[in-house]
């Protein structure tokens, strides 16, 4: 059974990413398919990268940075919840790729971005050379959620569209395939 890893991408204080991502959260755990693993970038309080090696030497140095890479390590796939801020990504997102390297390669990625008119779609196009670079396979399938506060009901939870769901459900579909016929690359590689 893949583990997936949710990753709550926004650090802001008042962040409607949060309610979209226990909706997701939800889903997985109704998925049988999956062992899933909450990493909520607010809660690790990863630092500005502070690491004095190169993580592709990964010779790491603080305790975070073991914990981060032992978590990540053990993940099978990723789904990013993360918004799009001017135009771009999250920067708590950015540096928490930043912090590994070979954590993250061949291993499958989906996205839940949210956003205004664009639904975080050009965060998620920013992003991707980062991803690519580290290894890290995509989905086609991914949920892109314009005007996100606008499905935020009256007791804070998220109230997603039927064609939101639809598209999760594809891209859980697509994590389970891809990690399929990439763990033979992650273990010839180990």
């Amino acid at each position: 059974m893949p583990k997936l890893m949710i990753v709550v991408g926004s650090v802001r204080p008042g962040r409607i990413g949060l309610p979209i991502a226990n909706w997701v959260r939800a889903t997985v755990a109704g998925d049988a398919r999956f062992e899933c693993d909450w990493a909520d970038l607010q809660e690790m309080g990863l630092p500005f990268m502070d690491e004095p090696n190169h993580p592709k030497l990964h010779q790491y140095t603080k305790d975070h940075t073991f914990a981060w890479s032992a978590r990540v390590d053990a993940a099978d796939a990723f789904i990013f919840v993360s918004p799009e801020y001017n135009f771009s990504y999250a920067p708590a997102l950015k540096n928490a790729l930043d912090y590994l390297n070979r954590e993250w390669w061949r291993k499958p990625l989906g996205h839940v971005s949210y956003g205004g008119i664009s639904a975080g779609t050009r965060a998620v196009t920013a992003l991707r050379p980062v991803e690519l670079c580290v290894g890290l396979v995509p989905t086609v399938a991914n949920v892109e959620i314009p005007w996100a506060a606008k499905n935020i009901d009256d007791n804070g939870e998220f109230i997603p569209l039927e064609s939101q769901e639809r598209v999760l459900t594809a891209q859980l579909d697509e994590l389970v395939d891809l990690d399929g016929v990439l763990r033979p690359l992650r273990a010839a590689r180990a």
